[in-house]
Formats: C-alpha cells, structure tokens, sequence
C-alpha cells in the first residue's frame, strides 16, 4: 500500500504563477492594457494563448523564456521535500495536476533535477511552433460547472485512480497539497481518510473555512501550511519515520 501526493504548481511548488511570471519576457516586462484586460472568467488558457502570440510577435525566442522561467523560486522548503519524497519512492507515488503547462513545469521541474519526483504531469499540453511560438491547449473537456473550461482537477484525479485501480494500485491515503480556488473541487471529492493541505492565506484555504462555516465541510482532514517543511514533517509521521 502506497500513498498518493497530488500537488498543484503554481504557489504551491514554486512561489509564483508560471503564467504571469513569463510576462517578464515582455517588452518592458508587461503587456498592453487591451491584451490584460482580454481576459474572461473561467477562459485562462485562450488568454495566454493570446499572450504567447504577443511574445511571439514582440521576437521573445524559446531559449529567452527558458531562462526567465527557470529564474522562478521554489516554495519554502519545498526543494528539500520533493529530494526526501524522491528518496521514498517506494512509499510515495507523486502527481502534479496544474493549470500551468507542460513547457514551464517540465523547464523548471529539470532546472532543478526534480522531474524524477513526480510520476506523471497533468497539465495544459503546450509545445513551440514551427514558427518558433509557444502554443497551449485545453488538457481536456468536462461538465463540471465549478471548473474552468480547460480542467476539472477532480476528474483528472479520478481518472487517475481508476487507471491505478485496474493495475491493481490502492492508496492508503491521498495527501492533496495545493492553493487556489479550481484545487476545491478535487478536495470535496477526498474521503475522510485522506487529507488536504492548503496553504495557508491563499483561497483553497479561504474556500474550505467558509465550507465549515456554512456546516457543509469537506469530508476529509484539513491541514495548513505555510512552510513545506511542514509538509514534510506531516510526511514524516504518517511513515512512521
């Protein structure tokens, strides 16, 4: 019996959000008021769709955003949690579901040699055009009405464990560790032995208090965190170490 760590990226694995991050390529390093203010609800990947072509038009080659991604700081502590659960891998079986993309995760995750943490990579696909532009699609399509139109973490995270099922996979307990608002969904689906771990003064963390003062909390444990050391530490206690 193995457990299963499922983490978000963007403010959970490293401190920023890969996506306004990459604006630092930008001339001036920002984009003009009519492409900022293109942005709908729900539509994130059309809009950075959009912002990829105007780097692509302002000349920002593949090698410039790879330096300026790979520049990104880790969360606290979290270098050090992901080279412990990397030497655990026997009791860990490790997943990120983001809604960055497949170019930075991939980027910034060998940058710093931990690629090989992390067992599979549910996110936007985006790769560089012939004409030397980032492009991004939808990871899929869902009915989920809570769920930005391009991912519904709740299905991916289903759909992950049935395939593990068939192959005779089961988890102890699934440890969710994110930040933002579209990780809720995949968090109500978690029974009551497993635990998520928002953190702390981001809106996951917002969204479940609120759930508990409305008396419809979510089923499973609820732990914060503001460090990854206490992540860690949590690690640490459920493998009795």
């Amino acid at each position: 019996m193995k457990f299963l760590l499922v983490f978000d990226f963007d403010h959970t694995i490293i401190d920023e959000n890969s996506d306004t991050w990459i604006v630092k390529c930008a001339p001036e390093k920002k984009l003009p008021n009519g492409l900022r203010n293109s942005y709908r609800p729900g539509h994130w990947t059309e809009y950075m769709g959009r912002v990829f072509v105007y780097l692509g038009d302002n000349g920002i080659k593949e090698e410039e955003m790879k330096r300026t991604m790979t520049t990104i700081p880790f969360t606290a502590g979290m270098v050090d949690l992901l080279g412990f659960i990397g030497e655990k891998k026997q009791l860990f079986d490790c997943i990120i579901v983001s809604d960055s993309n497949t170019v930075f995760i991939d980027w910034i995750l060998k940058a710093a040699d931990l690629h090989n943490v992390f067992d599979e990579v549910f996110t936007n696909p985006a790769a560089f055009s012939s004409t030397g532009y980032l492009t991004v699609q939808n990871f899929h399509a869902h009915h989920c009405a809570k769920c930005p139109k391009n991912l519904c973490k709740r299905k991916v995270l289903k759909e992950f464990l049935d395939k593990q099922s068939e192959r005779g996979v089961s988890y102890t307990q699934i440890v969710y560790i994110g930040d933002g608002g579209n990780d809720l969904c995949p968090v109500m689906f978690l029974k009551k032995d497993d635990i998520a771990m928002p953190r702390q003064g981001y809106t996951l963390e917002k969204k479940i208090s609120q759930l508990a003062q409305d008396l419809s909390p979510v089923e499973c444990s609820v732990l914060v965190w503001s460090s990854a050391t206490e992540i860690m530490s949590y690690l640490k206690v459920l493998i009795k170490e």
